[in-house]
């Protein structure tokens, strides 16, 4: 088995990202890595109602859009297979800012409401064979405010919940994640170029949708890198 270069948590021009997903399979693609997940968001119906604007104004998606969204994901996945022999896991970022989590679900076929509770949207992950991991869960120097702090604040109940934590987004590394030595992954929450200076995951698996999901959740052979421009290989 190889160590595979990943990235799981990228946004793209179906929220608030930059690049669409074709842009983004190319600027990966080229770098050289091996495994990335789109992961765009779906924002709470009382975030959208209270923002008095429709959902194309807030760089969300809504349930009426996965199925194009999906379809579009599929697609930059068999380019991406083709050119540059990467693995595209579509998902999405279940985004709840009134309720303060955001969840990433990964490789899901059907639309989850992140109106649900935590624990319903992780069962309904797992119904879906996914992976769910615990977004920036801690205070990040990169943004103002805590989108996710919920996670924490419970995170003796939902610990064992999720396959996995981020303990690493972006620039920020999450010591209370690794102290309770939780299961990890690191991710660049990419959302334009220079995000795409960040932290990493290396996960030791085949090179499949399936090994690479089995990975995460066993996390015996994975760890983080700083990923600072070139070529990977």
């Amino acid at each position: 088995m190889q160590w595979l270069y990943c990235d799981f948590h990228i946004h793209t021009t179906w929220s608030d990202g930059e690049y669409s997903p074709g842009e983004v399979v190319s600027l990966y693609g080229e770098a050289g890595f091996d495994v990335i997940a789109i992961t765009d968001h779906v924002l709470d119906a009382e975030s959208i109602s209270r923002s008095g604007r429709p959902v194309s104004e807030l760089s969300v998606m809504d349930s009426s859009e996965f199925g194009s969204y999906q379809e579009e994901l599929w697609d930059a996945a068999r380019i991406a297979w083709e050119r540059y022999n990467m693995l595209l896991i579509p998902g999405v970022e279940l985004t709840n800012n009134t309720s303060r989590y955001h969840i990433l679900a990964l490789d899901i076929k059907e639309y989850i409401s992140p109106d649900l509770s935590v624990e319903e949207i992780i069962a309904c992950i797992r119904r879906q064979q996914g992976i769910s991991v615990a977004c920036h869960p801690y205070i990040r120097n990169h943004s103002g405010d805590d989108p996710s702090f919920h996670l924490w604040e419970n995170h003796e109940r939902l610990a064992t919940m999720f396959d996995a934590w981020e303990v690493a987004n972006r620039d920020d590394l999450f010591n209370v994640v690794g102290l309770k030595k939780f299961n990890y992954i690191g991710n660049s929450d990419f959302h334009e170029a220079r995000h795409l200076l960040s932290w990493k995951t290396l996960l030791q698996c085949d090179r499949n949708v399936e090994s690479v999901k089995a990975a995460i959740r066993r996390n015996d052979r994975v760890s983080l890198f700083l990923y600072r421009g070139g070529k990977i290989k």
